[in-house]
């Protein structure tokens, strides 16, 4: 496996302490050891990354950072794990997931998002917690500072979370039909996961074919079930370039049902969406829009 190395930007992007208040902290304190590469440009590793979140951690609940910088890798990290046990707030559980996905603790990710579930609830667990991380985690794995493997980790965890709620919703007949799937070649699927949990939920029909499904399939399933809606996510495939040509394609090929469109190759793009297929920045919009869908009434 290959070691991760961060920028002094990724540990700000992480941790959410500005970069200069980070070599402001590795110059008087001695907090990180940044490496040099050979031609002298500096980095840092797994351990300088678990080291600044547990020590923002625990400055942004109250301790001083002269305090922490006489406390060893241990002390911190105890501390760490019985204030993240008694605390629930939004910001100190994100960074104890980073954590638990840089050491690969199943054990320790599990037991966060179980307490967050059973005080929270799913649906607010995912919004506030597992989506704002999983953020953070998916632009650091684009640029290539987050190993695969640490990605593939929590991402199947996430999954296996995500598949126990949804197999929890049962469908009682009536709403309307969802069609889900990703395009060829396109593996993120916990967007769609999510998306499938909350339309589910509210009572309506869910057909979902999941990852990299090939465009002949799509054709059969369609015609079997003739949804009302249909709903994509592109994260990596199809490409920038060929974004366009894909949503003008499954626009005219579906042309009876309305589309919903997310991802990353869609949000924040300059792309022409026709009338029926409407861009979703996040999945609380898709929330929304299904608020706005007839409401199904189900049996108590």
């Amino acid at each position: 496996m290959n070691v991760s190395t961060y920028s002094i930007k990724d540990l700000e992007q992480l941790s959410g302490i500005k970069a200069h208040t980070l070599r402001i902290w590795e110059q008087r304190y001695n907090l990180l050891s940044p490496k040099r590469t050979e031609t002298n440009i500096r980095f840092y590793d797994d351990d300088d990354l678990k080291l600044i979140l547990n020590v923002a951690l625990l400055n942004e609940n109250g301790f001083k950072i002269s305090k922490i910088a006489k406390m060893d890798v241990r002390e911190i990290r105890d501390e760490v794990v019985r204030m993240t046990d008694r605390t629930l707030t939004h910001d100190d559980q994100i960074h104890a997931l980073t954590i638990s996905m840089i050491e690969i603790d199943e054990e320790r990710f599990d037991k966060i998002l179980s307490t967050n579930i059973l005080k929270f609830g799913f649906e607010q667990t995912m919004l506030n917690i597992v989506y704002p991380f999983m953020s953070k985690i998916g632009v650091l794995w684009q640029t290539g500072a987050i190993n695969p493997a640490q990605e593939h980790f929590i991402s199947n965890l996430v999954r296996q979370k995500l598949i126990v709620a949804i197999d929890g919703q049962v469908y009682k007949g009536g709403g309307k039909k969802f069609l889900l799937f990703l395009p060829e070649g396109e593996l993120h699927e916990i967007s769609l996961l999510f998306a499938a949990y909350l339309i589910k939920s509210k009572g309506h029909k869910v057909i979902y074919l999941g990852q990299s499904t090939p465009k002949s399939d799509l054709e059969i399933i369609y015609r079997m079930h003739q949804p009302q809606y249909l709903m994509t996510v592109i994260t990596s495939s199809p490409g920038a370039e060929q974004v366009q040509e894909y949503i003008n394609d499954i626009s005219f090929s579906y042309r009876d049902s309305e589309i919903i469109v997310s991802g990353y190759q869609v949000i924040g793009q300059d792309l022409d969406f026709p009338a029926n297929v409407k861009a979703m920045n996040y999945i609380r919009n898709i929330k929304e829009y299904l608020e706005e869908i007839e409401p199904v009434f189900q049996e108590k």
